[in-house]
């Protein structure tokens, strides 16, 4: 399969920097902030627009934007608010989380987020749902998008609906407004529901069925591309013109400490792709097993920034 282009434009990442506050640690995280981290480590030109306090959460944010040597242009500081917090309480179901209100994320700025983006001329912009769920932050990625539209920069919805985080007008709203959306099987089913009136409780679709069925999601919304993410069991992309290019091959890390962050971990290396210009079928097994390899160590990201140097040397 033929290469994308390779581009040294950035990635602009838009959306929430936070920490998961356990009982015992804070550790920084977000699904944006994860995925720009991954860009980083990996030397691929990125920056992240997002807003913290002026507080410890703040400062642990700041550390690692230090850290991983991410421009801090597009770190909004609030003297108001506070640094985005999910509370995370362990028990022997699993985690249990709570996304606090009304964080420093939601009031990410519009114009000072223009002045930075139209600076660094993005190629590409990620952006998610969970940061539109306030009008001041909704309204300054919406502000982006549009920049970005007029500029032909690639658009990426990494959907990631948080329960209670979201309403369906602002998928819709995002859906219209990207070129590829990645999904999760209960994200899909959702869609499903909402544009098919396919629910849950109905006969399970065939392969063929849901094949259609997401064909019919990139027409209603003009994709380019849907990519589904199927957990241990790898990933379907499906593209405008019909074609479905499936991962459920890949080698499986030899055991799994959590999946937290794995959707991120693919998305970075996605993206990774088409800025370095690998093939499509090349992308997305790359993204497969390092979203795999995720799922063997602790945490949304590695700790040590040498996990990444067995992934250049590999790639090379």
């Amino acid at each position: 399969m033929n290469a994308q282009a390779a581009t040294s434009a950035p990635c602009l990442v838009f959306g929430e920097a936070l920490v998961d506050d356990f009982s015992t640690e804070q550790v920084v995280g977000g699904a944006p902030f994860n995925v720009a981290r991954h860009l980083a480590a990996f030397m691929a030109p990125q920056l992240m627009i997002t807003r913290v306090g002026n507080d410890a959460p703040g400062q642990a944010v700041r550390a690692e934007f230090e850290r991983f040597a991410m421009s801090e242009a597009g770190l909004q500081l609030d003297a108001m608010e506070e640094t985005g917090r999910v509370l995370v309480e362990r028990s022997a179901r699993g985690h249990r989380f709570t996304i606090l209100p009304n964080q420093a994320y939601d009031f990410i700025d519009r114009d000072a987020a223009l002045i930075v983006a139209e600076g660094a001329q993005p190629g590409i912009v990620y952006f998610g749902t969970l940061a539109q769920r306030s009008e001041r932050s909704r309204t300054a990625l919406n502000a982006l998008l549009g920049a970005s539209s007029s500029s032909a920069a690639l658009r990426y919805l990494d959907l990631n609906l948080r329960e209670g985080q979201y309403e369906e007008r602002t998928v819709t709203r995002s859906l219209q407004a990207t070129n590829i959306a990645k999904v999760n099987e209960e994200e899909l089913q959702a869609l499903f529901q909402w544009y098919f009136q396919i629910k849950p409780e109905d006969p399970a679709l065939s392969a063929e069925e849901v094949r259609a069925s997401c064909q019919a999601l990139l027409q209603m919304f003009s994709l380019d591309a849907l990519i589904l993410t199927l957990g241990h069991r790898g990933s379907a992309y499906f593209s405008a013109d019909g074609q479905v290019i499936t991962h459920r091959d890949n080698p499986a890390p030899p055991f799994v400490i959590d999946t937290v962050g794995a959707g991120d971990a693919f998305s970075a290396i996605f993206l990774l792709g088409r800025m370095r210009g690998w093939p499509l079928d090349v992308t997305l097994a790359r993204a497969n097993e390092f979203a795999g390899a995720i799922c063997a160590i602790p945490g949304a990201v590695p700790r040590d920034l040498g996990f990444y140097d067995q992934w250049m040397r590999k790639w090379r």
